[in-house]
């Protein structure tokens, strides 16, 4: 690459750094082949209204993305993902969105950054492109590095795992190693156990169940469940046919609650307003959580406290003294 990454966008916002509640990020695909849209928000145009209706629902940062991650999705030149991507990052930004890049492309992150994104979020934590790390570590922008094993058309066939979170959390601690060698600061890095990326449905669970295990890495952690195929299988009909995307949003609204609970930095998330109710429920869960721990109970069987007689009724008079 011969271009020269900018350096140092500005400061992150007060939002994007507090964790008294967990952040909310917006998803604005500028692609034809989403499976959770079907393309609704591919013209530029439309994607930065649609942008702009999820800041107003509370999301606090937008991702925009210009290539597919599903499963079996095929890739697109870095021609044409600049052509869909950089237009939107620029409207956005201008109007005074905090904006996220979804890429794996070094060079897509970089031409992001410059128009104004202050996140890059890599599904493939720097394994995609040997540039990555390089770029990340110049621009000094947010890099969200996620658990992945390969693109979307091989994803499926790599998902066997001995643990799934101790595998998660050992591979995304080498990624970790891998992107401070390149000059990534730590203070940059955001981990995302890559819910649905080459993982079957019930790999999804423990991950999510044991998020602990990959904050205790020391860095913030981005959670991605918006209407992945889990949720749709969690919520089969009675003929077993997975609910499909967009039946999935309430679902997704409970894990959210669940991961802020949990202490996720942020949800990353199609239906914005119930997640934005959603992550509050689980900032209030865990503040009694941490500030009123529960007293010890007696065991059972133990000697307790008398409890105390019952009133008499009506005060002070018996009923033999009624009239």
């Amino acid at each position: 690459m011969s271009e020269t990454p900018p350096t140092h966008p500005a400061p992150l916002p007060p939002s994007l750094t507090s964790l008294d509640r967990t952040l909310v990020m917006g998803v604005v695909n500028v692609t034809p082949d989403s499976f959770s849209d079907g393309g609704r928000w591919f013209e530029p145009t439309a994607a930065v209204a649609h942008g702009m209706r999820l800041l107003a629902e509370g999301a606090d940062l937008l991702d925009v993305g210009g290539e597919s991650t599903r499963p079996g999705a095929s890739r697109v030149p870095v021609e044409e993902e600049l052509r869909r991507v950089l237009p939107v990052v620029r409207e956005l930004t201008d109007a005074g969105a905090v904006v996220s890049v979804d890429t794996t492309r070094a060079r897509v992150a970089q031409a992001a950054v410059g128009a104004g994104a202050v996140v890059v979020n890599d599904v493939s934590g720097g394994l995609a492109d040997p540039d990555m790390g390089r770029v990340a570590a110049a621009t000094g922008a947010v890099y969200v590095a996620m658990h992945w094993r390969g693109h979307g058309d091989v994803m499926d066939d790599l998902a066997t795992y001995d643990d799934v979170v101790a595998d998660v959390r050992d591979e995304l601690a080498a990624r970790v190693d891998a992107l401070l060698a390149d000059g990534v600061r730590l203070e940059q890095l955001v981990l995302d156990p890559g819910l649905g990326f080459a993982k079957p449905g019930s790999d999804n669970w423990p991950l999510l169940a044991h998020l602990d295990a990959l904050i205790a890495l020391g860095r913030p952690v981005l959670v991605g469940a918006s209407r992945k195929r889990f949720l749709g299988h969690l919520l089969a009909d009675a003929a077993g046919q997975p609910a499909p995307p967009h039946r999935r949003d309430d679902a997704t609204a409970a894990v959210s609650a669940l991961a802020a609970a949990a202490g996720a930095w942020c949800v990353r998330v199609h239906d914005v307003a119930p997640t934005a109710d959603a992550v509050r429920v689980g900032a209030a869960w865990r503040a009694a959580r941490d500030t009123h721990p529960p007293a010890a109970a007696p065991p059972l069987g133990t000697a307790r406290p008398a409890d105390p007689a019952p009133p008499r009724w009506p005060p002070h008079e018996t009923r033999s003294t009624r009239a």
